[in-house]
């Protein structure tokens, strides 16, 4: 019988976080590196916990080039070919710690996966990622790559559940991967009315594998001040997509109209991403993506000293002198409204 969870779940865009009294001078003195070893791999990691998307626009070999200046992490895309891997790591070994190759869970995956890691063994992360990772297909393939690769760190999802953050754990991943629907391009809530509030999802799934000794990376979700909030809610990892479009290290060509640039983004089960890779949208499934025109904002560089401004300055107002207390100095207060929009949302 159908039930309902009487308890509210609540969205980024429903909370601000209440500032507190704080010793630091500046935002300059905010740490905001972590250090984390990982359950199952056993692996260790070092660095600031942003991980671009594995999106074909914007996990590209030339966004980890740019990102890892800034100790930040690349989910590479899983359309690069074997040579292609080899060529990267051969020209930029620098970049081994700060990239993981991406999979699906499709018939020839497995062996994808398995020729790029033997052609180059310096990579060590694993990103297994699926719109929906509440099948027992996509458990099943997680076990079989945590089996043959005993230590390299595999980052799984998508799943919003305790429930299946820990099961996914206990399969042999190290991080999971937390969000269905929250992203700027992404339309499975409105096609299959299938989700959970992104703030509630972050929290429980938080909850759940830190008692395992597991990680979470949740997807941003395009709210005002919700990549600043999200570590306050639990999460280890935020992964960007729609923040990292856009720009010269992106994937895609420049589409010039009207004399302005763009460049095109899309969600990876949207027509465009289909068309691209896979001829077009299978008789059996719909489009759960949507394709936007990004205005052009050149090299990323610029972007990412503004999202690490951001984070240092939530650490100031809440009084967390590291990245890894803002958890901990953070409460969450209820509102109707974020922003005053008198001269536009973004003002």
């Amino acid at each position: 019988m159908p039930r309902i969870e009487n308890d509210i779940k609540l969205d980024f865009k429903d909370v601000l976080l209440r500032p507190k009294r704080s010793t630091l001078k500046s935002r300059s003195e905010v740490d905001l590196m972590r250090s984390f070893t990982f359950r199952n791999s056993k692996g260790s990691y070092r660095g600031i916990p942003i991980i671009a998307a594995n999106m074909d626009t914007v996990g590209t070999f030339e966004m980890a080039l740019a990102l890892h200046n800034f100790s930040v992490f690349t989910t590479i895309h899983k359309h690069y070919s074997v040579d292609e891997w080899v060529e990267f790591a051969a020209k930029h070994p620098e970049c081994a710690e700060s990239v993981a190759v991406s999979t699906g869970t499709g018939d020839t995956d497995f062996d994808r996966i398995s020729s790029i890691l033997t052609a180059v063994p310096m990579i060590k992360y694993i990103c297994v990622d699926v719109a929906n990772g509440y099948s027992e297909h996509f458990v099943h393939f997680v076990r079989d790559v945590r089996e043959k690769f005993p230590s390299h760190t595999i980052m799984a999802g998508n799943v919003v559940t305790g429930e299946m953050v820990e099961e996914l754990i206990l399969a042999g991943a190290d991080i999971i991967k937390v969000g269905i629907g929250p992203g700027s391009v992404c339309t499975t809530r409105k096609k299959t009315g299938v989700g959970y509030p992104q703030l509630s999802a972050v929290i429980e799934c938080a909850d759940a594998a830190h008692g395992l000794g597991g990680h979470i990376i949740s997807v941003s979700v395009g709210v005002t001040g919700s990549l600043r909030a999200i570590p306050g809610a639990g999460a280890d990892f935020v992964m960007l997509g729609g923040m990292l479009a856009g720009h010269m290290e992106s994937g895609g060509e420049i589409i010039e109209k009207n004399g302005k640039k763009f460049k095109l983004f899309y969600g990876m089960s949207s027509d465009t991403a289909m068309k691209k890779h896979a001829g077009g949208v299978a008789d059996y499934r719909a489009s759960e993506g949507k394709t936007v025109e990004v205005p052009y904002k050149g090299p990323v560089d610029e972007t990412i000293r503004d999202i690490l401004g951001g984070v240092r300055s939530t650490c100031t107002y809440v009084g967390a002198a590291k990245l890894k207390e803002l958890s901990r100095r953070t409460t969450f207060i209820r509102v109707t409204q974020q922003l005053n929009t008198v001269f536009g949302s973004d003002s």
